[in-house]
Order: structure tokens, then sequence, then C-alpha cells
């Protein structure tokens, strides 16, 4: 099997059936990612981009790419981690970003749960299972990394926060939520995502958008960027696993399946976005940060966990 632009042994098929070799194939992948740069205004001239990494295959190859293509406002673009404390995990991931950015002079900041939330994400896990609090590891994870990650990225002075977030996963995320009959959370996807402008907001931008999870894969491979395949210990308990599986055997009868799941999307979502965009957004009581309840979810979670860490703690200090 040969490239259809040479003569060279070819790395990849297209969906479309084109045969493309080493360089043709970062040439495509390149092309379509500055494509959805362009055409969605994911990244204007001068603006500061925050790369959010978790160490990972997708989030490392963003920043890579990123990297080179600002070559000439490189004072504009930095990563940023969060480390939840998961052990024998999270620790691992983020020592190869740490060598990588090293490598490449790219400035990393990193935050933890512990030092801002006072609790690790296994603590918070263990809390939640011990008092039957039925609240899933995925859950308090995405909600307090993506306030983390907001609450930097606007005190560093970046109004825009780019992800790694890549076809497959936002296949998923459609699904996800239009099984659970939730419209408000699908109106705010997207290449460019959330519904409502604020100052309080680094929006959150996805240059691979239209990438697959194959397709990063593969450039990653083709750039030198190493990719492990550890999954986080808590992703067995999470119910996108089950879609994510489902949508890649369905994808495997019928290919495309992914590609028009978001493409028939994104012809919904300015009818999404108009239903949904009276939202008022305000602030949390409790932190300050925005929030379209009284106290936001980040908050909602900590008031939840922090009694059963009180308790902890007093029932340390009587065996002293």
């Amino acid at each position: 099997m040969v490239c259809k632009d040479c003569e060279n042994k070819a790395v990849y098929v297209s969906l479309s059936g084109k045969n493309l070799c080493q360089k043709h194939f970062k040439k495509y992948f390149e092309t379509k990612v500055i494509s959805t740069i362009k055409k969605h205004g994911l990244i204007e001239y001068g603006e500061k981009v925050l790369v959010a990494c978790s160490g990972g295959k997708d989030s490392t190859t963003l920043l890579s790419f990123l990297w080179k293509l600002m070559k000439n406002k490189r004072e504009n673009l930095a990563a940023i981690a969060v480390d939840e404390g998961i052990s024998g995990y999270r620790d691992l991931k983020l020592k190869g970003l740490v060598k990588f950015c090293e490598e490449n002079n790219i400035p990393l900041y990193t935050y933890s749960f512990e030092e801002n939330y006072g609790f690790t994400l296994d603590e918070a896990v263990k809390i939640s299972r011990e008092n039957r609090l039925n609240i899933k590891p995925c859950y308090i994870c995405g909600v307090l990394r993506r306030n983390l990650i907001n609450v930097f990225a606007r005190r560093l002075g970046f109004s825009k926060v780019a992800t790694g977030h890549n076809l497959d996963d936002e296949s998923q995320t459609i699904l996800m939520n239009y099984l659970r009959g939730n419209p408000a959370l699908l109106a705010r996807l997207g290449p460019k995502t959330g519904i409502i402008s604020d100052e309080g907001f680094a929006q959150r931008v996805k240059p691979f958008y239209f990438c697959t999870e194959k397709e990063d894969t593969i450039y990653a491979i083709l750039n030198g960027i190493e990719v492990d395949f550890i999954e986080c210990p808590y992703h067995v308990e999470n119910y996108r696993l089950e879609i994510r599986d489902f949508l890649n055997r369905l994808d495997s009868i019928v290919p495309g399946v992914k590609h028009g799941l978001v493409n028939n999307f994104l012809r919904l979502l300015p009818l999404l976005r108009r239903e949904y965009a009276s939202q008022r957004i305000g602030r949390c009581k409790i932190c300050g940060n925005p929030s379209a309840g009284e106290v936001c979810r980040a908050c909602m979670l900590r008031e939840r966990i922090k009694p059963f860490l009180e308790e902890k703690g007093r029932e340390h200090r009587d065996k002293q």
C-alpha cells in the first residue's frame, strides 16, 4: 500500500480512502487543525493561550503543535497541569509532561487539589464510598479540575484555554448528554465551549476537534512524542467508557458514524445555543467565581466532603 501523493509506504488510510505516507499524513493532519483554528476563530493573533495538559498523548501533542505554530509569539503560550492526587497514576503522567516542557523550554504551571482544596482525589473518593455520598470519581475530578484551570488561567492573564479533546471525545460527550436528556449541556459543546461570555471565564477551545483518536496517536508517534496507554484507575467507573466502546463497535461496522454524529450535532448547535443563551451567570456566594447557581459546583462538592475531613482530623487528634 503506497501513498496517493508519492510512492512511499502509506501509514494511514483516511475515511475517504486516501493512502498517506508519513510526510503527507503530517501535512493532512496539520492542515486540518489549522483549518479548524481559522474557521472557528479558536485562536486570534496576539491572544494568550494556556494548554490544559494531563501528561497524556492528546494534550501533549496539542502543546507541541501549538508551540510550533506560535513560533513567533511563544511568549503567549504556556501549559497548565493539575495534580488531582491519584496515587500511582498522576505522578507518573506529570513526570513525562515536566520532562517534555523542560526539553522544549515551555512554561508549565502546576497546581494540586491538596494545596487548593485541602484533599486529594483519592481521599475524596474514599470519603464518598465510606459515607455513601454516591459521588462518582470522574464527577469530582472533572468539576474540581475545570474550576482550578479556569481560576488560574484568568489569574495568570490567559484568555483562552486549549484542550486536547478530539472527535472521538466529542462524539462520546454528545451521545452521553443526549441519552441523559441534558440539552443545556449539549449547548455548551463545540470547537469553542461555553454559551455565555463572562470575564470570569477563560474560553475553552479544541483545535483537534475534527481529528480522530487514531489520527492523534499516529501524529504523536511520527513526531516522537511518547505515547503510553496508562489509564486512570477510576476510568472503569465512568459511564463514558461504555459509550466509547459502543461508538467504537458501531464505527467499525459503519465507518464514519462518529464524524456523522459530530457534524449533525454542529448543524443543531446554533438552535441549542439560542434556546439556552438566556441562562444568567452570577457569582458563587462562597468563592466568588462565576456560577449559574447561588453556589458553584466546586464549592458544593467541597461542602459535602469537608465535614468528613474535619471528622477525620478530630479522630486523628483524639488518638494522639
